[in-house]
């Protein structure tokens, strides 16, 4: 903490991007403490891949902690390199973001444009963090040596609403490479992930394989999705939703398992 306070200092005013998440909240929290609201700024990108749920609750949250922030359109599905779903799709998507950050802390006078990402992130595939570091965006929390449990916990300590906030991915995450990324199908799995956290779940992923769904849900919930009611009940809403075939992923619900087929026939 005294490392990342220091980091946060020597920036002076910040310019944060900012997704709602624990370490993004954790972040600017920090941010609003060292240097003051008037000297941190939350901008959130805002596209078909970031569900209204969480704009709504980044928008709750800023508000909580009396930041200033604002919310910005992004365009990524317009840009084929994204769109045709490469593998290093992130890359063009967190390259156009950073760039517009980049702009609005210019115009508005901030020094640094900074992002959540702690150092558990090091170790997963992020094509995205090639795009920051050619631009110069820092990443406070993972130059000072956090990590996702270590932001969790000093989330708790603060009372962040975010501090056992499941981990979440922008919803292209949820088609596999290669596949064309569309408004219609972000928006079936957006639909299809609502209603899961409508019915308790809240580990959750839907990811999209055209006509099938299959659904992650942790571990220790998944004789409950087995139920033959909540079965019946879940067929019945993916089907309205769009799709034909509904499945349950036998391994649960984890992080980054659209990735665990770039390396399945290596």
């Amino acid at each position: 903490m005294k490392k990342l306070k220091e980091i946060l200092k020597s920036f002076g005013k910040v310019l944060i991007a900012y997704s709602g998440g624990v370490d993004s909240t954790f972040l600017l929290k920090t941010a609003i403490d060292e240097l003051g609201a008037e000297n941190v700024l939350a901008v959130v990108g805002i596209s078909e891949t970031y569900p209204e749920s969480e704009k709504a609750e980044a928008k709750k949250i800023c508000k909580l902690l009396g930041a200033q922030f604002e919310f910005i359109q992004t365009q990524e599905l317009r840009d084929e390199n994204f769109a045709s779903n490469p593998k290093d799709r992130c890359y063009f998507c967190k390259k156009e973001l950073f760039t517009s950050l980049i702009k609005i802390a210019g115009q508005k006078g901030f020094n640094q444009v900074i992002d959540g990402s702690n150092v558990d992130d090091l170790s997963d595939f992020r094509p995205g963090a090639i795009a920051k570091k050619e631009l110069g965006i820092r990443s406070p929390l993972q130059e000072a040596g956090l990590s996702k449990k270590e932001i969790r916990e000093l989330s708790k300590e603060l009372n962040l609403p975010t501090w056992d906030k499941p981990a979440y991915a922008c919803l292209a995450s949820r088609i596999p490479y290669g596949t064309k990324i569309t408004k219609e199908t972000l928006k079936k799995i957006d639909e299809a992930e609502q209603y899961l956290r409508e019915m308790g779940f809240r580990e959750v992923r839907v990811r999209d394989h055209g006509a099938l769904a299959r659904i992650e849900v942790g571990e220790e919930r998944l004789m409950e999705i087995m139920d033959e009611d909540v079965r019946e009940e879940l067929y019945s809403k993916f089907k309205k939703i769009g799709y034909i075939y509904v499945s349950v992923d036998l391994k649960g619900y984890r992080m980054g398992s659209s990735n665990e087929a770039l390396t399945a026939y290596s």
